[in-house]
Parts: structure tokens; C-alpha cells; sequence
């Protein structure tokens, strides 16, 4: 099977939620369900201060649907949402 990009996008519950903690939890969720393939991670400003972290990660498609981990990441503390804005197919 081929790879796919998936691209996590993760809200805080406010402008003083601690991103590097949200982040590095967030990455031992996609590590454990993605084999630690390739990730890259960035900060997104939305409003007010408050910024969201988008994580962009390289998954075997055999592993399925990647809906299972958002909403492990979903339930971390200070995570208001996290949802999958994008999956695209690896071609090479």
C-alpha cells in the first residue's frame, strides 16, 4: 500500500493552554499509531492570542481511517478540538 499525509489540526482551550506539552503529547499519540514515521509541526495564529497546532505526519494507508487518532489527541488536557483537515496520497 502507499503512504498517505495527513495533516492534524489541534485547538487549545485558551490563549494560556501550555502548546508544548498539547504538543509533545500529541506526538506520542500519532508516534504510537504511525510506526514514528516523518512528522512536521506548526504553530497557526487564529485570533486574540490564541494559536493552533497544526501536525502534519506520513501514515500506511493499511493502517486505515486516521479519524482514531484525533480523538485520542481530542481527550488530552487543554485540548479544546483536534480534527483531520487534510489526507492526501504520497505519490513516489
Amino acid at each position: 500500500m502507499a503512504n498517505a499525509v495527513v495533516t492534524l489540526k489541534i485547538m487549545p482551550t485558551s490563549p494560556d493552554s501550555n502548546l508544548d506539552a498539547i504538543k509533545e503529547r500529541a506526538l506520542e499519540e500519532i508516534r504510537a499509531f504511525n510506526g514514528n514515521k516523518d512528522t512536521r509541526v506548526s504553530i497557526e495564529p487564529i485570533a486574540f492570542g490564541l494559536n493552533a497546532i497544526n501536525i502534519i505526519f506520513v501514515m500506511d494507508e493499511s493502517l486505515g481511517n486516521p479519524d482514531a487518532v484525533s480523538e485520542k489527541v481530542a481527550k488530552i488536557d487543554e485540548v479544546n478540538s483536534a480534527e483531520i483537515t487534510d489526507v492526501r496520497r504520497a505519490v513516489g
